[in-house]
């Protein structure tokens, strides 16, 4: 998102003008120097429109690093002509808003009024009462309110103040918009020439991040005059960055898409997707141990029992890794993300938990029935704790047919339901052979005992094919 600026002369460097990184240099300073984002800046489209009114309105600018969130904040005071005061979430505090106010207060009371943007770079870094303390500002006019986010608002940012301003979703830029910027960056006095195939690499490390990609040249650009460089290669490039290029966001809302693009693959049975996905986490940096514990939660929540040997192999894996580390042990983890994919899937477990959990927040605290009580004390014993309890391994086949486990008057809450896939399949027809027998039992019972007799326990349900 950059403008076609010219680099500070060598004369102006050479008289001791500070430092300007090239980001800076070739921010944009008008809408048409801006590279990307034409689905909100476009003719006719919902920024442009905000600019062209001639009235600002409290927004928040939601999208990945370097899509130019600050440079329109920027350019919008610019055309307003309003004050610009900007805060930091991560440095900043509730004395910096304080002393926005302030500022805003003196310029709207002074001669030649003027109004006042204040952007909140980072936003969601502020917690909610400091979020809270722009609301009354923002509602009287004092200023108007742009948050720039690389975090879904929906979640980090208070629904009052979310209430007062629009939401503009910025998107990464495109392989040919990051070209367009590079070009630019090539144009200053005395760049060495980028080849195709390092320019590539370097697009693709940018990862749609202007700023990113303007940093790294910038980097090379002094690699490259202290040793007289004049063409970047591809080998050269690799040379000097070299771990450097790694694609991959650590933190943020593309960590958490990009685990969900894995568990997904995983849950989908699509092994070179999943396979891709791990790739691509490990690739850029993440915690191979995190990545571990994730694959642990796929083989309960989306295997189970449908293939029980799956939770054994992850927890397998992730003790493989923290005993070879990186790289030796990733190819451990790449081993069980492919038999989770390949192995049936139930979520019968993970439902059925759920719902037991669902239930028991809802209802009343049942007492145990007494027959299932322990009884260590004779005095237990005198208050019947115990009494009537059938051993099942006594019982024929291990199982006493008939019994209740659950409290007094509990109708069967058919938690788990086996899928008709892998080893439930078996467990489906032997919990229906069970609940054969107790309806059996039962209904000997009762040709013997008249009184009714509380019904499920132990029952178990179909196997729900």
């Amino acid at each position: 998102m950059l403008p076609n600026r010219p680099a500070a002369s060598p004369a102006a460097r050479a008289a001791g003008a500070p430092h300007v990184p090239l980001p800076e240099r070739l921010r944009p300073r008008t809408l048409g120097d801006v590279v990307g984002q034409r689905h909100l800046l476009g003719e006719g489209m919902p920024l442009r429109i905000a600019f062209e009114s001639g009235q600002p309105h409290s927004c928040i600018l939601w999208g990945p690093p370097g899509t130019g969130k600050t440079t329109i904040a920027r350019l919008m005071a610019e055309a307003f002509d309003a004050q610009f005061i900007t805060i930091s979430a991560v440095l900043g505090g509730v004395k910096d808003i304080r002393d926005a106010v302030e500022q805003a207060e003196k310029v709207r009371d002074s001669l030649t009024p003027q109004a006042t943007i204040v952007f909140v770079d980072e936003v969601h870094r502020f917690n909610k009462s400091q979020q809270d303390a722009f609301l009354p500002h923002v509602e009287s006019g004092l200023f108007t309110f742009i948050g720039a986010t690389t975090e879904n608002p929906s979640f980090e940012v208070n629904a009052a103040l979310l209430s007062r301003a629009a939401v503009y979703v910025l998107q990464a830029l495109t392989a040919n918009e990051l070209r367009q910027i590079l070009q630019r960056a090539q144009a200053g006095p005395a760049t060495p020439v980028i080849e195709d195939e390092a320019a590539e690499r370097l697009i693709a490390y940018a990862d749609g991040d202007a700023r990113r990609l303007l940093n790294t040249l910038e980097t090379l650009f002094v690699s490259a005059r202290a040793e007289r460089v004049e063409r970047i290669t591809d080998a050269w490039l690799l040379r000097v960055l070299g771990e450097r290029l790694r694609r991959y966001d650590k933190g943020g809302e593309q960590f958490y898409d990009t685990i969900s693009a894995l568990h997904k693959s995983v849950r989908g049975s699509d092994p070179d997707a999943a396979l891709y996905w791990l790739v691509r986490m490990l690739d850029g940096g993440a915690d191979p141990r995190y990545i571990a514990r994730r694959l642990i939660r796929m083989a309960s929540e989306d295997i189970g029992l449908a293939d029980p040997r799956a939770l054994r192999l992850a927890l397998d894996a992730a003790e493989v890794y923290e005993r070879l580390g990186s790289p030796e042990g990733e190819l451990t983890l790449a081993q069980c993300v492919l038999y989770l994919a390949a192995a049936p899937k139930s979520n019968a477990a993970y439902v059925a938990y759920k719902r037991a959990r669902a239930f028991v927040q809802q209802d009343g605290t049942r007492p145990v029935p007494l027959h299932l009580r322990n009884a260590p004390t004779r005095l237990m014993k005198q208050l019947d704790y115990g009494k009537g309890y059938r051993y099942a391994h006594d019982e024929e086949g291990g199982f006493a047919a008939g019994e209740n486990y659950l409290p007094e008057g509990m109708a069967p809450p058919g938690f788990y339901q086996p899928v008709p896939r892998g080893l439930e399949i078996k467990i489906g027809d032997k919990l229906a052979d069970l609940a054969r027998r107790n309806a059996e039992a039962r209904a000997a019972q009762k040709g013997h005992d008249t009184s009714p007799i509380d019904g499920g326990a132990g029952q178990a349900p179909s196997s729900g094919g």
